[in-house]
């Protein structure tokens, strides 16, 4: 029986063994450097408050993907402990799961979005009404559409992510809503980021692409509008881990392995391919060979090269050393309530504001985004109705003196900016946590100028493939980094030429938008 070693277990690595176990008799083992399942997507726990590490809608245009999801985890039949409280009216699948009384299963939520900037709430995407233009000011409103009409007459060199976004949006829009925010997630001006990121990710979308609409409005011609975001999606009753940890446990009843604490720290070439893999326990050192006919990769690139021993190219070496990457920081916090006043017309349990998560616009203020677990789901947090479980989340680099800041020092610093920006009261706070995570977001910069290079010559090893979001040094989403692994099993089978599995994300359109048609 041939045997395909796969690296990581998250939706890449765990989609790849899954898709080869539901159509061949190929044996597929992951080897996990953690003890935890679906890396990025997990779902950790504290005391019974679930949280989702970096906000996860299960929403793909991807009809493959959406049978994967719907396969393992159907969709809700009944109403769940917040629609009944609520009376909220949705359309339930038919013969679906009760979530009263499952578990196994997806949960139908309304997605709400807003930006937080200069302390006043903005619709995500923004909406034609007066509390924008008030909140915005006409003096701004009006800089703004006409930066954009100069930025459609006059284009800048797209040699950056600056002149990406000023191209698109206008001088003053970037100013207001790009130029702060992409420092704080990237750690680097936008002028010095490719402009491969915004091509890739933002695709007609962002975040100043919603404010475009209002504030362009009166400037265009026509009777088209720019997109809008999908209004509802499904999410795991107990959070997206939940869906990867079904699917590794479904994965192991069907045949394939998982082994846990299995960092891998050699990687043995030979004249076409990879030997052997030795991996490590990171507790007890402890090392074991693992060897397979396929290797699959969602290990991120530049470690991945600097474990392998044989003949890499220098040059090689070189630009896969110098990859960049962001890391991930999520501050877990119990309050008794929020100060931010619900002025929306959708109830919520715990009587304040019904967004997934908030955009912090502020440049005062180091944290970038803030989730309501409650908002995700009612069976996130240990008591729903009581308390809110929020997520504060930080972008730093590993080793930065956020990063090495103890858990109290930092713990207090971001309840200090929360009461700062007048989010929460001191008092209101019953507990926290913090949880690092280490590159997050492959990032765009340094030596990704040249990373074609170091694509090209890991398709020269023959029997290696490289998936998902750090595998492939690319800002994949969660259905991206599953096609990647269902791309993988069909390289594996012999279905489709290796080159398949680059090609996934390379869409122009915005993986989360619907067109729309003024009447």
């Amino acid at each position: 029986m041939e045997r395909v070693i796969i690296i990581g277990a998250g939706p890449a690595g765990l989609t790849t063994a899954w898709s080869l176990l539901q159509h061949t008799e190929i044996k597929p083992i992951i080897l996990e450097e953690t003890a935890f399942i679906g890396g990025i997507s997990r779902t950790a726990n504290y005391k019974g408050n679930r949280m989702d590490l970096g906000g996860h809608r299960f929403f793909s245009k991807s009809s493959e993907v959406n049978a994967i999801w719907d396969a393992l985890m159907p969709v809700q039949g009944a109403p769940a402990y917040d629609d009944k409280k609520l009376g909220w009216a949705k359309t339930f699948a038919p013969g679906g799961p009760d979530p009263e009384t499952s578990d196994r299963v997806m949960l139908l939520r309304h997605r709400v979005s807003r930006i937080l900037y200069r302390r006043r709430f903005f619709d995500y995407p923004i909406s034609m009404k007066m509390e924008t233009f008030k909140n915005l000011g006409l003096g701004a409103t009006m800089k703004a559409g006409f930066g954009y009409l100069g930025a459609a007459v006059k284009k800048l060199p797209e040699d950056s992510l600056e002149n990406f976004y000023i191209n698109r949006f206008g001088k003053p829009l970037y100013s207001m809503f790009f130029e702060n925010y992409t420092e704080k997630v990237w750690g680097r001006h936008p002028s010095k980021i490719s402009a491969d990121w915004g091509s890739q990710r933002v695709k007609g979308l962002s975040l100043v692409k919603t404010v475009l609409n209002a504030v362009s409005k009166p400037f265009r011609k026509g009777n088209s509008t720019e997109t809008s975001l999908i209004e509802q999606f499904s999410y795991p009753k107990m959070g997206p881990g939940q869906f990867w940890e079904t699917m590794a446990a479904d994965i192991v009843k069907m045949g394939g392995e998982i082994h846990f604490d299995q960092k891998v720290s050699s990687i043995r070439l030979g004249e076409a391919g990879i030997q052997e893999i030795i991996a490590e326990h990171p507790g007890t050192g402890e090392q074991t060979s693992w060897t397979g006919d396929y290797y699959v990769s969602s290990m991120p690139v530049r470690d991945l090269v600097d474990n392998m021993e044989g003949a890499v190219p220098a040059r090689v070496r070189e630009l896969a050393h110098g990859l960049p990457y962001r890391d991930f920081m999520t501050v877990g916090l119990l309050a008794d309530k929020l100060l931010l006043e619900n002025q929306t017309s959708q109830t919520t349990l715990h009587g304040g504001v019904p967004d997934n998560w908030i955009y912090i616009q502020e440049d005062d203020v180091l944290i970038g985004r803030l989730q309501i677990f409650n908002n995700w789901s009612p069976y996130m947090p240990a008591d729903p109705e009581h308390s809110i479980w929020i997520g504060l989340e930080y972008f730093c680099s590993e080793g930065d003196q956020y990063w090495n800041m103890s858990d109290e020092d930092f713990i207090k610093l971001a309840i200090d900016e929360l009461v700062k920006i007048k989010v929460v009261e001191r008092s209101a706070v019953k507990d926290a946590c913090r949880i690092r995570v280490k590159k997050a977001y492959p990032a765009y910069f340094d030596t990704y100028a040249d990373f074609d290079e170091v694509k090209s010559w890991l398709l020269t090893q023959q029997n290696l493939i490289c998936v998902g979001r750090n595998g492939q040094h690319r800002y994949n989403n969660m259905d991206h980094s599953m096609l990647t692994g269902l791309r993988a099993s069909e390289v594996i089978t012999g279905q489709a030429p290796a080159e398949t599995v680059w090609e996934v994300n390379t869409e122009k359109q915005y993986h989360e938008k619907k067109e729309t048609q003024e009447s």
